[in-house]
C-alpha cells in the first residue's frame, strides 16, 4: 500500500509533470487493492495527470485497447491474470506504453522477470507519495524521449524519400539527356569527327555512365534504408530468378569472352520470402561482378540448392580472386578491391553493399570465399517460404 497522506504533501519540483507536448498525460493503474488505487489516483491527479484505475487485469487491458495511456502501473499479484501476463498482452498491441510493475515482492528475480516481460521499472510496496511521483515522472520523461525519437525517425525517412526523388528527377534525368545528346553526336554527324573530339566524347560518355550507375545505386540504397524496396511479404522462386539473371548476363558476358552457366534443373524451384525484383538485383549484381572480374576464356557458374529450411544461391567464377586482407571490407559501401589487374574496371563500390542490405533485410546471409588469382564464390542463404506462404502467394 501507499504510505503517508498524499493530501498533506505539498507540490514541489519533483511533483510537477515534465515539460512535454500538449498531449494529455494519461496513466492507467491496475491493482486489486482498493486503497492503493485510491491513493495513486489522489496523488497523481493532484499534480495534473489524468488517471484511470481498475481492480483487475482483464478490464484494464480492455480499457487500454479503447484508450491507450502513456504510462501503466500494474500490480504483480492479482486474481484472473497477474501483472506479468498483463504486461505481455499490452506489449502485443501497444509497444510504446511505459510500464511499471507494482510489487510487494521486491527481489532481484522479480525485477528481472519484470524487465524481461517488458516493464520499464518496478515499484516496491509500500511506497511513499514522493516515490510514486518520481517514478511516474521518469516514466513520462522516457515516453516523451521515445516519442521524440520516433518523430525524428519519421522525419529522417521523409528526408530520404525527398532526397531520392530529388536525385531521380534533378540529377538522373539531365545526365541521361546529356548522354543521349553525345550518342546522337557520335552516330549522326554528317562529317567525321576529329580524332581528339571523338576520344573526348567517348570518355565523357564513359564518365556519364559511371555517374548514372552511382545515382542508380544511391536510389536503391535509399529505398532499402526506408524499407521501400519490394514487398517483404511476397514469395519468389530463387531458381527462376537465377535462370533469368543468367540469361540477361549473356549480353555482358559474350564481349568479355566469359561463359555463364546456370547449373539448375529446368523444373527445379526454390521458393523464398522476398520480392522478385529485389532478389533479381542481388543475382544480377553477383553475376555481373563475376563477369567483370574474370579473364577472357573464364567461366561463371550459378547454382541454387535447398538445405533444410534455407535456399542457397551460389555464384562462382574462375576470375581474378580477392586478396584475403580485402575480404572483411568487401560488403562496405564504396569499397573496391584495388590491384594491378582491377585497375580500370568500372564500378561504384555499392553493388555488394546493396546485396548485403537486401539479403539481410529478408533474414538471410551473404558470404564469400576466394583464392587470389584463382576465383571467388559468393553464397547467399535465404529462408525458404513455408507452405502457408506459398498458398497465399
Amino acid at each position: 500500500m501507499v504510505t503517508g497522506d498524499p493530501m498533506q504533501i505539498t507540490d514541489g519540483p519533483s511533483g510537477t509533470p515534465p515539460a512535454a507536448p500538449s498531449e494529455v498525460k494519461r496513466i492507467l493503474v491496475i491493482d486489486d487493492d482498493e486503497v492503493t488505487l485510491l491513493m495513486c489516483r489522489r496523488i497523481l491527479e493532484k499534480i495534473g495527470y489524468e488517471v484511470e484505475t481498475f481492480d483487475n487485469g482483464v478490464q484494464g487491458i480492455q480499457r487500454l485497447r479503447e484508450a491507450p495511456a502513456q504510462v501503466l502501473l500494474v500490480d504483480l499479484k492479482m486474481p484472473q491474470i497477474d501483472g506479468l501476463q498483463v504486461i505481455e498482452q499490452v506489449r502485443g498491441f501497444d509497444p510504446s506504453a511505459i510500464i511499471v510493475l507494482i510489487t510487494g515482492y521486491a527481489t532481484i528475480p522479480a525485477a528481472v522477470d519484470a524487465m524481461k516481460a517488458g516493464a520499464y521499472d518496478f515499484l516496491p510496496k509500500p511506497f511513499t507519495p514522493e516515490e510514486l511521483r518520481i517514478t511516474v515522472g521518469r516514466c513520462f520523461e522516457r515516453w516523451f524521449l521515445a516519442a521524440e525519437s520516433e518523430k525524428l525517425r519519421r522525419q529522417k525517412e521523409e528526408l530520404q524519400r525527398t532526397f531520392a526523388t530529388f536525385v531521380s528527377h534533378q540529377l538522373k534525368a539531365p545526365l541521361g539527356a546529356v548522354k543521349q545528346y553525345l550518342d546522337v553526336l557520335l552516330h549522326t554527324s554528317s562529317h567525321p569527327l576529329p580524332e581528339t573530339a571523338l576520344a573526348w566524347i567517348t570518355r565523357s560518355q564513359e564518365r556519364l555512365a559511371e555517374m548514372l550507375a552511382i545515382i542508380e545505386d544511391w536510389l536503391t540504397l535509399a529505398r532499402i534504408e526506408s524499407e521501400r524496396l519490394g514487398d517483404k511479404d511476397a514469395t519468389a522462386d530463387l531458381c527462376a530468378i537465377a535462370r533469368k539473371a543468367v540469361d540477361a548476363a549473356q549480353e555482358q558476358a559474350q564481349p568479355a569472352q566469359v561463359a555463364v552457366d546456370a547449373q539448375i534443373a529446368p523444373d527445379a524451384a526454390a521458393w523464398v520470402r522476398g520480392d522478385a525484383v529485389a532478389l533479381g538485383n542481388v543475382a544480377a549484381n553477383l553475376i555481373g561482378n563475376a563477369i567483370k572480374y574474370n579473364r577472357p576464356g573464364g567461366r561463371v557458374t550459378v547454382g541454387v540448392t535447398r538445405e533444410r529450411d534455407m535456399a542457397i544461391l551460389t555464384v562462382s567464377d574462375t576470375g581474378l580472386g580477392i586478396p584475403q586482407d580485402c575480404l572483411p571490407q568487401l560488403f562496405t559501401e564504396f569499397f573496391r578491391v584495388k590491384t594491378d589487374e582491377t585497375h580500370g574496371i568500372p564500378g561504384t563500390g555499392l553493388g555488394l553493399a546493396i546485396c548485403k542490405k537486401i539479403v539481410e533485410g529478408l533474414g538471410g546471409t551473404i558470404g564469400v570465399s576466394s583464392t587470389f588469382g584463382a576465383g571467388s564464390t559468393f553464397t547467399v542463404h535465404l529462408p525458404a517460404a513455408g507452405e502457408s506462404a506459398l498458398r497465399g502467394a
